[in-house]
């Protein structure tokens, strides 16, 4: 049930140098399995509104990692929100985010103020609500509707992958003519 960061990051093309921005980092899974592909030059930050998690992600970088990953608290639901700056990212990671983000339309366009033209997203979230294991039915992102949405946006599918048996999984990229609302 429960994704495995590195393996889904296989299907992403991060290379030494890039910078990252994992959105909603929670306990860090992908930011540390991110920081192993991007170190010694790249950056990660871990984004996370949760400031116990950010204490906790802290603690649990390990030290070879320490310089790659910035813990960042930030609202990713509002323009600024992440505090980076604008076409600053390399590659963006929304996974298990996007069903719980209140306001989509400013999570959206914080999403094209940080991501670089050109640059890519890894989008992953749930396709159903998995007997009540996962988000409450009403939360739901259905796949085409967070297509849409991001399209809307400027970001265009590149391929989807295996995200597991209750989630889909989107590599996006960002065009060069993303509508700013």
């Amino acid at each position: 049930m429960f994704l495995n960061p590195e393996a889904i990051l296989s299907f992403c093309e991060l290379k030494p140098g890039m910078k990252v921005a994992d959105l909603g980092a929670g306990s860090g899974a992908y930011s540390i399995a991110a920081a192993q592909k991007v170190s010694p030059n790249g950056k990660v930050y871990a984004l996370e509104v949760q400031k116990d998690m950010i204490v906790r992600l802290k603690n649990d970088i390990p030290r070879p990692l320490q310089a790659t990953i910035e813990c960042v608290w930030a609202n990713i639901e509002k323009a600024g929100g992440t505090k980076l700056a604008r076409e600053s990212i390399d590659y963006a990671i929304v996974s298990n985010v996007f069903f719980q983000v209140e306001h989509k339309e400013g999570f959206l366009q914080e999403l094209v103020r940080i991501v670089k033209r050109g640059g890519h997203m890894l989008f992953i979230d749930w396709s159903e609500s998995f007997g009540g294991m996962g988000p409450d039915v009403s939360s739901v992102v259905p796949k085409q509707s967070a297509l849409d949405m991001l399209a809307k946006h400027g970001f265009t599918l590149e391929k989807e992958i295996a995200a597991g048996d209750h989630h889909y999984g989107l590599i996006l990229v960002r065009g060069a003519a993303a509508s700013a609302h």
